[in-house]
């Protein structure tokens, strides 16, 4: 029976993300699961006996259009995201996506047009934004802890799982970008991407792009399905101290190393303006990190930005940052690597 002061959330797509989904919004002191959806009968009825008392239907409209029904959660592949964020707002449901939003920058404009004219909210998946090391990082480099930023790069790679309706970097490397951009509070200004098809003929399985932020951050993103092992690391170079976030440390996910590069200028040089540069050695230290679900903290802000109307960390604007430089890499890719603009 459902409780009617509790948000009550229907999710479609049951697949690999979906059960976690479930758990979190049905475990939550504030929401309920109403409905699940998957056209899959098998996982319905394996979902079935961990959350009775659920409602399972093979139909995404009979979800949307349910009337108890406060929210819509969507998490299945991304070439069917927008038909049902779209569908759901027209419906006026709150809507959380997965990442990415859409496949088109054009699909993104639209949705987040609607969700303004609905005054409904709409919070994209991004969920390395609620990872207490990602957010360590970000408070980190808001007080210059590292001095100037230099560079980023990521590497995020695994043996699969391999997607058919993305290639590599929208799966994989769209959490990247959202971490670049939070990370530095601004958008990437062009683009260069290189990407081949081992796999397949259709989608780039191994994919490295390299962004151009402002003040010549350069971000470089390395993505594969192809890989022996699975890594989630990023390495930001600043002018004074240096940094590693690494995701499959639980213990100690963030190193900083007191590491880097100075110039001296020598005096008794012949030519004006010889330098030598000097290695700098130093400590590393392993600061303590809060321990958080990461995915927890996400479901539990989309409840609170439903119940007090207020903008996503993650709203469609951002889903539509992530999808606009993503959509560039594709088109860098498509033409041998050449520079494109955002």
């Amino acid at each position: 029976m459902r409780d009617t002061d509790k948000i009550t959330i229907n999710v479609i797509g049951a697949g690999q993300w979906g059960p976690n989904l479930i758990r979190n919004f049905s475990t939550s002191p504030r929401s309920q699961v109403g409905m699940i959806c998957d056209i899959d009968d098998k996982k319905l009825k394996s979902l079935a006996a961990r959350f009775p008392g659920v409602q399972l239907t093979g139909n995404s409209d009979q979800a949307i259009n349910d009337p108890s029904a406060d929210a819509v959660a969507i998490t299945t592949p991304v070439s069917t995201h927008y038909e049902l964020a779209h569908t759901a707002l027209l419906a006026d449901k709150h809507v959380f996506v997965e990442k990415p939003l859409a496949q088109k920058v054009e699909q993104c404009l639209k949705l987040n047009e609607l969700a303004q004219q609905r005054e409904r909210i709409l919070m994209v998946g991004h969920v390395f934004k609620f990872n207490p090391g990602i957010q360590y990082v970000k408070a980190l480099l808001e007080e210059n802890g590292l001095g100037k930023v230099i560079s980023m790069h990521a590497i995020r790679t695994n043996l699969g799982p391999v997607r058919t309706d993305v290639n590599a970097l929208w799966d994989l490397g769209s959490h990247d970008l959202s971490i670049f951009n939070y990370w530095l509070a601004q958008q990437p200004s062009s683009v260069t991407a290189s990407g081949l098809t081992y796999l397949s003929e259709q989608r780039e399985d191994t994919v490295i792009a390299n962004y151009l932020y402002s003040d010549q951050v350069m971000a470089t993103i390395h993505v594969s399905w192809l890989h022996p092992r699975k890594v989630r690391e990023i390495t930001v170079v600043g002018s004074e101290k240096m940094l590693v976030w690494n995701d499959m440390d639980l213990s100690e996910p963030v190193r900083i190393y007191d590491k880097g590069v100075d110039q001296e200028t020598d005096v008794y040089a012949d030519t004006f303006g010889a330098f030598r540069l000097i290695l700098r050695e130093g400590a590393v230290t392993m600061p303590q990190v809060r321990a958080a679900e990461p995915l927890a903290s996400e479901c539990d802000h989309f409840l609170d930005c439903v119940l007090n109307q207020k903008t996503p960390l993650t709203d469609g604007e951002d889903g539509l940052a992530v999808v606009r430089a993503l959509a560039a890499a594709d088109e860098s890719i498509a033409n041998q690597s050449r520079m494109v603009r955002l």
